[in-house]
């Protein structure tokens, strides 16, 4: 996975991982998963999810033969 950062956003990065003593892939991981963390726990982003598998399913069962 590739991702594209502002200069300004890289050099910020580099010197949290730097003042952190850890690679700038670890902080990077971190942010994703406390950012997953905090949506999978936000009621709206819960609602869309089920709104969405339950069209996924509907389209299976127009699928079926």
């Amino acid at each position: 996975m590739t991702i594209r950062l502002s200069n300004e956003q890289a050099e910020q990065l580099e010197t949290v991982a730097t003042v952190d003593n850890q690679p700038v892939s670890e902080i990077i991981r971190a942010a994703i998963t406390e950012h997953i963390e905090r949506r999978t726990h936000d009621r709206q982003f819960q609602d869309s999810l089920r709104d969405r598998i339950e069209r996924a399913q509907q389209m299976l069962k127009g699928t079926k033969r």
